[in-house]
Order: structure tokens, then C-alpha cells, then sequence
């Protein structure tokens, strides 16, 4: 499916219980039986096939003699071999279920969890309630925790001294003692006699469940509360949260659109106020009935905020219908017409969050909530309601999700060369943006390059999902051409050296013949084959071959070396055409690099003897040795080339090394240091709920780039005239602070600032045409002028023949610089 709500498994984190009042404060050691707080009944198959109730939940059991305070405490969740909190490092998942309320001294304590298709009856009333965790039917692992922290361990976990109690059932990797039976869509997992032997296979039985509150409720089935009447403008309310959320109601409208989990009913008239939303998303089974679109319907269900992808992360939550009945009505009702974005209609303002004066804040909880001033409350406002644009203007290329980005035709923002939007600074976020998404027109999307257009109007729901507010159409969009032509670069003269970078996005020997031979057919004819060619992304001789990363049932292979990843692509550029390139790297140690788990990616780089280039050998480079600079006769030179800059600092954790290289060009001396910074995984979307986003990756690539610039200065201060080129996947903008501590002092000149600024790009994400890729050289080829080519660079160009377009072999594109050294 695209990418939106396939519910799957959840998961979550850990700090320190507080003990108040005359509650019981936890004391209880790691792998001790638990004194008093228990896991006393774990259910996943909630509201699936054959379910006995609606929703997962979980039991907890209070076998002391005091009441126990849950605040600080967290139901943590795994699949059978992932890990808890959903991550690889702490915090990287993010999903947790933080605890409040009271167990009473003897008692129980029922934490209802996420619903299924809606099979099944309603719990007893809950004593908490969240769609947070959405357990396995049948195989998993979850832990009781001392704190709110996410622990990220995968299979030690039920050892971890923040454990309160740990079940794991099923085909789990990790357990107390020995694994609790798996369960199916009618059982659970409970403790047979009550006991904490810390043995789950004997302490938990597989059984029917028996759900129980902390007034002793059973789930009886018992009659479902009575629906509050209430119109869908009011169940929106004018907020990001509604008024009635958690509460029962009835309401009636339209159905506008479908598709396979679900429907959108919109107030045939509405309210008349545009700071209220008059559409709602009706969340149903994939398989259970739906009503047409056109019929006029009441609706009878729950309200609840669903937030895609984490129920505690930074995306925007979405006002719903749940454990939802319809009837159709005897009378038609007019179809509402749909809300025109863009220039003659709604237009979006900037990002304006209303802080109240205390700097970041949740928007869904505080400020003011304004859509005629902040571009995040304004979609709020038309969430779920039928939107359409007129001549959309295609700002992202079609992905591999059936995704495109557009903006409202005749929309004034800053452009680029081909027509996307420049992103050009962290206060202009460029809000105009809205995905074009296929989930209702499911693998129809049709393919579109940056500066196409979608002539007429394309119109559906407005949804969210991945920090991005979109549109499903209900009908598949034309597309007209803007003639967008791959570019193709200046070939260096006979005293010119072309130096190059280029991400080739985690190529290994598994990948098909034809990404070897397109990436070799842009190196040859759109590259013009350049002197030196700094490749990111290059994997190990066998890839990926654990893509969910080391489990019980995929062992890493241990292979490091990466000698017929090149072979096989210098073999294709030949092949194509291009000169035969020779190559130099350093193969990381296993697993520490990074990138896509167990892929082993690193820099390396080729380079071409036919045209002079020479490469100087200093053996003694290796994972964890560093380089350094040296002073022969008056020059720079480094100890080891190829060498890693400081490998073992902490500022590569997890994170690729750069490499530097010495290479001779018609007898002078150019320095290379090929960079492949830490990835933008883990900030905050730019249309968020945190506002304004946090961009938590940075601080390592700050770090990085500290150690580059500083290696840099020692080239400069042994030899001031130095030929240095610092090239790369940075990761990070040329307005940034990283970019900024490379240049520090004058040490080094970005390229990129000097284009032209409808020319600074390399990457378009989310519709913004951005710069991740730079090339930085040393003063000594740039000359005295800090604005504009000049001195020994000849030429420096973005070549712009992946990110726009939805063909791509890669989603960077690459650049080359030209000098005289």
C-alpha cells in the first residue's frame, strides 16, 4: 500500500518511578521476581479475524500491600526479533507508552491499546486508555518499565535493571527464563496462578482473555454508552485536537471519498467558519463494508487524534472515527464542492507559530490556534475536507510510493532553473507545498518531473502523513511536460583537473545490472567521465544482507570489503565508454559505519591514469589508524594515503569515515577528502507539531565538520598554497552552521554559495529543491575574491540529472569542480 496507516507493530521506553503520598515507590531489582507491580495479562489480537475484544490491552496486577503510583513508568513493546522502542540507538523509535494512574494494593489495573479491524466487543472501561503499542496476535515481546526513556534493546532486554517485568511469548528472542506460548486472535497470554518465578514459560498460560479494571469490571460485552449527537464541525473544533475526543458520538454527512481502510463524511453545508474543518476520516476494516461515495450517511463510532508513524513523535495527529457503524439515509444530500487552494482561493500563510512568547512549543497543545496567519493551522482547518488544485505546478518528482509534491499553479516562490522551489533558508519553509498522494488511486500515480504540470484541477481529501499535508485524488492526474533534459557538463581542457562527487545510494553487487549501467552512463556522458570521482554510499561485496539489521534469523555475514562493488561499476563505465578508473578505499570495521543495516556503505575513491592523475601511495591507513599531515621538504603531505581523518572520534559514531587521498596532477600536489556526514534521520518534519522543529542530527554533523576544518588548517599551516578539496554528501545546507564551521577562519570556500542561487541545489526533498552536496576548496584555488569562480577553479557545476526527476538512479545529484592545479 502507499505509505499511510498499514497499522503495524508499535513499540516504546524508560526514568524512575516516584512514590507519593502513601504510595509504594519501586524498588525492585533487574531479574528479581517483582514484589508487588506484574505484567498480570498480555492481549494482541485485538479487533482482528476471530478477536474476543475490539482492542489490545494489557493487565497489570498490584500483589502488595500498598498502592503502586505508575507515573514514570512505560509499557515498552518489540516485535518477536526487533527491539524495543522500535530503534537501533536510544531514542531512534520513539514509540512508547508512558503510565500514569494507581494500582490499588491487591488490584488491577486495565491499559486498553491500539483497536484492530473493529471484530470483536468493547473492553470494560479502561483505566487508561491509548493507541500508542499495537501488539502481535501471536508472537512479541513487551516490558514494564522504570522510567520513560526508550531502551532500544533487542535481545538482552529482560536483563535490563530498568525492567520492572518482561513477557516474552511466542517465537520472541528474548524472555524470562524461557518463552510464554504464542497466542492467536482469541487468547492471551495470563499468569496462571498469579506467580513471578521470572520464567514466562511457567508463570503465563495461553488462554482466553479476561480483561479486568480496577473496579473489577469483566469484558462482559456489556451495552455500549449512548452516541452524543453532534455535527462534524464541531467534532473538529477549532483546534488541532477535538473537543470530543475519547467520547462516543453520532454525526451525519457525505461520503466523499474511499479507500481500503477506511472513508471521508463531510457536513453537507457546513458551518460556515473556515477555522473549523467540516470533513472527518472514518477509520474501517480493509475488508468490512463501506458506503459509496455520494451516499448520505449517519455514522456512529469513537473519536480519537491518530498521529502516523508514532503515537508520541512529531507528526500532526488526525481527527477520526473509530469502532465505527453507518446507515445509509433514505434522503440524498448535496455533495459538498470541494475548497480551492492556492491563488483565487485559500492561499497559505508562512509558518507562524504562536508561541505565546515561550519560544517552541506542541501546537497542538499551546498557542493560539490562528489559520489565517501560521501555514500549520490553516491545512489543520481543512483536514479531511475535499480540497482541490488548479494547474498544479510538480516541485518533487514521483517516488517509488506514489508520491509527487506540487504547489497551487501561479504560486509565487523562489525558483530554481527548472522550475522547483528553492529552499533557501530555515525561515522560509516554503508552506505552499502538498503531496500529491495515490492511496486512493492505489499504483496509478503517473510518473512527473519537476517543472511538469497537472493541467485542470486535481481534487480529494486533505490528509497528512510524514510531516506532509497532501491530497488523494480520486481520479488519476494528467501531467504536462515541462521539457525537463538532464544536464550535461563541460569536459576539462587538457590542463584542467575534474574532480567530482557523486552519491550512488548504497550500491552493492546485488543491486541490477542496469543501475551499474545507468550510474555508468552519467559518469560517462553527464560527468564527462571526471579526473578524480569521490563515490558515498558504496556497500560491502554482499550488501545488505540483513536489511532489518542482525536478528536470530539473519546473522551478518561479516564481509567488509567492497573490491567487486567497484570492479563491477568501473567494469560498466568502461563498458559505456569511459576511461578504465582505478580505485582506492578503506573497508570499515563491520556494522559501525551506518547507513542501511548490515550494508557496511563507505567513500572511496577512482581516479584516471590515462589523463596523468597519479595517486600517492603511503601504506598504513586503515579502520581505526588515522592520518595525518606531514612536512617533506617544505610541502604538505599526508602520513597515510589513503587515510581516515580521526576514525575513532566520537563524532563518526555509526557514521561514515572521510577519507583523504594525495593524488599528483601534471606534477603538483591536490589533497582530496572525500565526506559522507551523518544523515538528517531523527530531526523534526518543517510542517510538524513541534514548531519550530528540532534538527537533532546536526550536532553530530557540527562535530564533523570541525574535524575536517581542523584537518584542513594542518594541510594549510605546512603549506599555505596547498590544493585542497573537500567533497562530498554533507548532508547539510550551504546556509547552515556546519557548512559554516568548514569555512571558519577562511580555511575553506563553499562552492555552492558562489552559483547562482536558482542553481543551489542537489536534492529535492519534500518538494524543496536544497543543497546537501558540496564542494569546498582551499584558498589557494579560489583566489583573493570571495564572490563569483575565480583564481584556479574553472568551472563548478551541480549536475542536475537525478533529484528532479522521477527516473532517477539516484536521489543526489552529483558535482564536479574544475581546476588548474
Amino acid at each position: 500500500m502507499a505509505r499511510h496507516r498499514l497499522r503495524t507493530m508499535l513499540a516504546a521506553g524508560s526514568t524512575l518511578a516516584l512514590g507519593l503520598g502513601g504510595l509504594t515507590f519501586l524498588t525492585v531489582p533487574a531479574s528479581a521476581a517483582s514484589a508487588d507491580l506484574v505484567l498480570n495479562e498480555v492481549y494482541g489480537g485485538g479487533g482482528n479475524t476471530g478477536a474476543t475484544f475490539t482492542h489490545d490491552f494489557v493487565e497489570l496486577a498490584n500483589r502488595g500491600d500498598a498502592p503502586v503510583d505508575l507515573t514514570g513508568l512505560s509499557l515498552q513493546y518489540g516485535s518477536s526479533t526487533g527491539n524495543l522502542g522500535g530503534g537501533s540507538t536510544p531514542g531512534s523509535g520513539n514509540l512508547k507508552l508512558d503510565l500514569h494512574g494507581t494500582v490499588a494494593a491487591g488490584g488491577t489495573f486495565l491499559v486498553q491499546l491500539a483497536p484492530g479491524s473493529g471484530n470483536g466487543e468493547a473492553l470494560p472501561t479502561p483505566d487508561l486508555a491509548s493507541t500508542t503499542l499495537n501488539l502481535s496476535g501471536s508472537t512479541g515481546k513487551l516490558a514494564l518499565v522504570r522510567g520513560t526513556n526508550v531502551l532500544a534493546c533487542g535481545s538482552t532486554c529482560a536483563a535490563d535493571p530498568a525492567i520492572v517485568d518482561f513477557l516474552g511469548y511466542g517465537g520472541a528472542n528474548d524472555f524470562e527464563g524461557h518463552p510464554a506460548p504464542a497466542t492467536a486472535n482469541a487468547t492471551s497470554s495470563a499468569r496462571g496462578t498469579g506467580a513471578d518465578t521470572d520464567d514466562n514459560a511457567a508463570d503465563f498460560t495461553t488462554g482466553a482473555p479476561t480483561p479486568r479494571n480496577a473496579a473489577g469490571e469483566t469484558g462482559d460485552g456489556g451495552p455500549e454508552p449512548e452516541p452524543e449527537k453532534a455535527r462534524i464541525p464541531a467534532i473538529q473544533g477549532g483546534g488541532h485536537r477535538s473537543p470530543f475526543a475519547g467520547k462516543r458520538v453520532e454525526t451525519t454527512g457525505v461520503v466523499t471519498a474511499s479507500k481500503f481502510d477506511g472513508y471521508w463524511v463531510q457536513d453537507a453545508t457546513g458551518d460556515g467558519d473556515d477555522d473549523t474543518s467540516d470533513g472527518i476520516y472514518v477509520f474501517a476494516t480493509a475488508s468490512g463494508a463501506k458506503p459509496t461515495v455520494g451516499q448520505a450517511v449517519t455514522v456512529t463510532g469513537t473519536v480519537t487524534e491518530y498521529r502516523p508513524s508514532s503515537a508520541s513523535g512529531p507528526n500532526l495527529a488526525l481527527t477520526e472515527i473509530e469502532n465505527a457503524k453507518f446507515a445509509v439515509l433514505p434522503e440524498a444530500l448535496p455533495m459538498p464542492a470541494p475548497v480551492l487552494i492556492g491563488p483565487g482561493g485559500r492561499v497559505a500563510p508562512a509558518q507562524n507559530p504562536d508561541s505565546g512568547g515561550t519560544g517552541r512549543v506542541d501546537v497542538e497543545t499551546a498557542g493560539e490556534f490562528r489559520p489565517d496567519r501560521d501555514a500549520v493551522d490553516f491545512y489543520e482547518a481543512l483536514e479531511s475536507m475535499r480540497v482541490e488544485v488548479r494547474d498544479a505546478e510538480v516541485v518533487g518528482p514521483t517516488n517509488s510510493y506514489g508520491e509527487m509534491v506540487v504547489v497551487p499553479g501561479g504560486t509565487d516562490l523562489p525558483r530554481t532553473r527548472a522550475g522547483g522551489v528553492h529552499y533557501a533558508s530555515y525561515d522560509t519553509p516554503n508552506t505552499q507545498r502538498i503531496t500529491v498522494d495515490d492511496e486512493i488511486i492505489y499504483q496509478r500515480m503517473p510518473s512527473a518531473n519537476v517543472g511538469d504540470t497537472l493541467p485542470g484541477l486535481v481534487s480529494g481529501p486533505l490528509s497528512y502523513d510524514f510531516g506532509m499535508f497532501r491530497i488523494y485524488p480520486a481520479q488519476v492526474p494528467q501531467v504536462r511536460s515541462g521539457g525537463l533534459a538532464k544536464e550535461v557538463t563541460a569536459a576539462p581542457n587538457h590542463n584542467e583537473l575534474a574532480i567530482a562527487s557523486f552519491n550512488v545510494e548504497n550500491l552493492d553487487p546485488t543491486d541490477p545490472a542496469e543501475k551499474f549501467d545507468q550510474l555508468a552512463s552519467t559518469i560517462v556522458h553527464n560527468l564527462a567521465a571526471p579526473d578524480v570521482l569521490a563515490l558515498e554510499e558504496v556497500q560491502d561485496d554482499t550488501g545488505a544482507e540483513c536489511p532489518d539489521g542482525p536478528s536470530p534469523t539473519c546473522t551478518p555475514d561479516g564481509v567488509v570489503t567492497a573490491d567487486q562493488t567497484l570492479r563491477m561499476l568501473t567494469e560498466a563505465i568502461t563498458a559505456a565508454g569511459g576511461p578504465a578508473y582505478q580505485w582506492r578505499e578503506i573497508s570499515p570495521q563491520n556494522l559501525t559505519d551506518g547507513g542501511e543495516p548490515t550494508g557496511n556503505i563507505r567513500v572511496a575513491f577512482l581516479f584516471r591514469p590515462d589523463r596523468g592523475v597519479q595517486f600517492v601511495d603511503r601504506p598504513g591507513g586503515d579502520a581505526t589508524t588515522p592520518t595525518g599531515v606531514q612536512n617533506i621538504n617544505g610541502k604538505a603531505a599526508l602520513t597515510f594515503s589513503p587515510g581516515r581523518i580521526a576514525p575513532t572520534d566520537d563524532a563518526w559514531t555509526n557514521s561514515r569515515k572521510p577519507l583523504a587521498g594525495e593524488f599528483t596532477y601534471h606534477g603538483r600536489t591536490v589533497f582530496v577528502i572525500a565526506n559522507h556526514f551523518n544523515s538528517k534521520g531523527g530531526d523534526e518534519p518543517i510542517m510538524g507539531r513541534w514548531q519550530p522543529p528540532t534538527r537533532s542530527s546536526e550536532q553530530q554533523r557540527h562535530q564533523q565538520a570541525v574535524l575536517v576544518h581542523d584537518f584542513v588548517a594542518d594541510i594549510l599551516a605546512v603549506q599555505k598554497d596547498a590544493r585542497v578539496v573537500v567533497a562530498g554528501d554533507l548532508n547539510d545546507f550551504e546556509f547552515s552552521q556546519t557548512s559554516s564551521l568548514l569555512r571558519e577562519d577562511g580555511t575553506l570556500v563553499s562552492l555552492p554559495t558562489l552559483l547562482p542561487e536558482q542553481e543551489r541545489y542537489s536534492y529535492v526533498f519534500d518538494g524543496n529543491s536544497q543543497v546537501l552536496d558540496q564542494i569546498l576548496v582551499s584558498p589557494a584555488l579560489v583566489g583573493k575574491r570571495s564572490t563569483g569562480l575565480s583564481g584556479r577553479v574553472r568551472g563548478y557545476d551541480i549536475v542536475h540529472v537525478n533529484a528532479e526527476f522521477a527516473d532517477q538512479v539516484s536521489d543526489h545529484d552529483p558535482q564536479v569542480v574544475r581546476i588548474t592545479p
